[in-house]
């Protein structure tokens, strides 16, 4: 049972059923929200354990919530909302205590000293640490945006949402947020062209920097959380969005942002709390 196939009128049942004490029916709700909010969550945060405890406090909000919704959007739309406004103002997460930037992301790819690192790969193929490191690499790069343009780029590039709902999430008219979002697409593909040598034109290979990456506790060869995580296809997203819009030519130089499903620590969460008694004091 999904919420996409579900009528306006459906989903007021099931979220009225949630909101008196139906368990099956929050279940339902929490289930086909997690995996969207956990990858913005990552995203927008840039590490699997800030990104679980984000969605932890994200799926709450939208139960304690949940009585609030009134149709006015789409279910979908709203829950975007309640996480995009957490996670703008969220603090706690690492790269909040040690900001990023393109110019020492940069001059880190410049200048570092790869031949004096020894061997750390800890007897793990180099070619699931380079994947690992890829995938770290291109995520961790969004922290050198703001919080605002990483959120914009996020819901334009990875999740394609139609430029009307984005900029009502985020308080821009459509037109801001298509020039702000091609800005950003430009900012990045730039970056990526001149320092990488996965995606674009640059000298930095990630087989090249496993052992740096591993020195500097970029990847961790007992925890690799990209390579382990299951795939996900996201088709929720279906109802935010129309047809992808062509807002300039780079449409395909981020496909490499895969969605992930959520970890099943973030689903024992969910279930823990379903059977615990807090979730009773929430619906009521």
């Amino acid at each position: 049972m999904r919420i996409i196939n579900k009528t306006n009128e459906e989903l007021q049942v099931l979220i009225e059923k949630a909101i008196s004490g139906d368990k099956e029916s929050l279940e339902t709700i929490i289930m086909s929200m997690q995996d969207m909010v956990f990858n913005l969550s990552l995203r927008m945060l840039g590490s699997f354990a800030d990104a679980e405890d984000a969605t932890q406090d994200i799926l709450l909000k939208m139960i304690t919530h949940l009585s609030s919704f009134r149709s006015e959007s789409s279910f979908t739309t709203w829950v975007f909302s309640i996480a995009v406004n957490h996670l703008k103002n969220y603090k706690k997460h690492m790269f909040a205590r040690y900001p990023l930037s393109f110019e020492f992301y940069g001059e880190d790819i410049e200048n570092a000293d790869l031949k004096n690192v020894p061997d750390l790969t800890q007897d793990v193929e180099k070619s699931v640490l380079a994947e690992e490191l890829k995938m770290s690499c291109t995520n961790v790069m969004l922290q050198c945006l703001d919080a605002e343009s990483r959120c914009i780029f996020i819901l334009g590039t990875m999740f394609k949402v139609d430029s009307r709902i984005a900029g009502d999430i985020l308080n821009l008219s459509p037109e801001a947020y298509r020039q702000r979002l091609s800005r950003i697409r430009k900012k990045m593909a730039e970056f990526l062209s001149q320092y990488c040598g996965e995606y674009g034109n640059g000298k930095c290979r990630c087989s090249d920097r496993i052992n740096y990456a591993v020195q500097n506790h970029r990847i961790d060869p007992k925890q690799l959380d990209y390579v382990s995580a299951d795939k996900s296809d996201l088709k929720i997203m279906e109802d935010v969005k129309d047809a992808m819009e062509t807002i300039d030519d780079l449409s395909q130089q981020f496909s490499f942002y895969k969605k992930y499903k959520s970890p099943d620590k973030l689903k024992q969460f969910i279930t823990d709390f379903l059977n615990s008694a807090l979730a009773d004091i929430v619906r009521e």
